[in-house]
């Protein structure tokens, strides 16, 4: 949320980019605002960049940008948008958290990129808001801070400051404050510059559902689906999910053998290892209190599971190097 600019002043949006950073985030929240100074011919905003010490800083594709200096010049500017990438724990955050709680005091407006809100969640500046967390880090989210409620939207905004999913999201984002703050017909300008068609609202939903996602008819198959989805933590026996779907476990075992060629007891267990993949990557829990949350009683019968579908085990994943970036 960008507080109403002075009449013919610069707004400076400050960006710092944290280790690993997501290129593709930082970018498509970046560049409307330089695409918005161009189509206006003035200089709307004044977009500086920079990095925890102040040191270039390599984003998660391997480049490494130049910026501007570290903390302490990054809390000049009116607004700060953290740029997160899709590894929270490579770095130790204490110093970045100490900071945004102080920017936080100073009524600073907070903005977060991608995986960016886990950051402004532990420093305690969500608070009652609800927070837009991607979709593939939002078990791990909801693990580590289960007192906030999490948001499926592209964005969201509040008195303090602001979190997006990231990715293009963060282009819509930007497009909605241009017009807020410049008109809309601006706003309009800087996505023709972009061949974006629609700026979107911030309500819309940054992954489609079950029937979408799936190209299910079958209401009896995504209910079950649903259920299945919601109870990772205490898995349901296929009685039960077949009472659900008001169907017999045979007449189950067909719609899911024909859906996804597999049984349903087969696609329940990869998405409990899939979601528990997602929680080693991604937070510090212990091995065991991953299996747990995953609806495994103990962590020899989970490694084995998890080994024997991953071909490596929980503990050898967690150390493996990161993967690249993922949007």
């Amino acid at each position: 949320m960008f507080p109403e600019p002075k009449e013919g002043s610069t707004r400076r949006v400050g960006f710092l980019l944290l280790p690993g950073f997501s290129m593709n985030s930082f970018t498509f929240a970046m560049e409307p605002l330089r695409v918005a100074n161009k189509v206006a011919r003035k200089e709307l905003y004044d977009c500086p960049v920079y990095s925890l010490d102040g040191l270039n800083v390599e984003a998660s594709n391997g480049l490494r940008l130049e910026v501007l200096g570290n903390l302490n010049q990054a809390g000049v500017p009116e607004n700060i948008i953290l740029c997160g990438g899709h590894n929270t724990s490579a770095f130790d955050p204490e110093n970045l958290i100490s900071w945004l709680r102080t920017l936080g005091r100073q009524g600073k407006v907070i903005g977060a990129l991608y995986t960016a809100s886990y950051y402004l969640a532990k420093a305690g500046l969500i608070d009652n808001s609800k927070c837009a967390v991607h979709w593939e880090y939002l078990s791990a989210f909801n693990e580590t801070f289960p007192e906030i409620e999490t948001s499926n939207e592209l964005f969201e905004v509040s008195s303090k400051g602001f979190t997006c999913v990231g990715g293009t999201a963060g282009l819509d984002m930007m497009l909605n404050f241009i017009s807020d703050l410049h008109g809309f017909e601006l706003a309009r300008m800087v996505a023709d510059q972009f061949v974006h068609e629609r700026i979107r609202d911030r309500r819309e939903f940054q992954y489609f559902g079950l029937s979408a996602r799936y190209s299910i008819q079958d209401q009896r198959l995504l209910r079950v689906i649903q259920i299945m989805e919601d109870h990772l933590e205490e898995p349901l026996g296929l009685e039960e999910l077949s009472k659900i779907a008001g169907s017999s476990r045979r007449q189950l075992e067909r719609m899911f053998s024909k859906q996804f060629n597999k049984s349903p007891a087969r696609y329940y267990s990869e998405l409990r290892l899939y979601r528990s993949r997602q929680l080693i990557m991604q937070t510090k829990m212990r091995i065991i209190e991953v299996a747990l949350a995953c609806g495994y009683n103990s962590s020899a019968h989970f490694s084995r599971c998890y080994r024997n579908f991953f071909g490596c085990t929980p503990l050898s994943e967690r150390k493996l190097p990161a993967a690249g970036e993922q949007i």
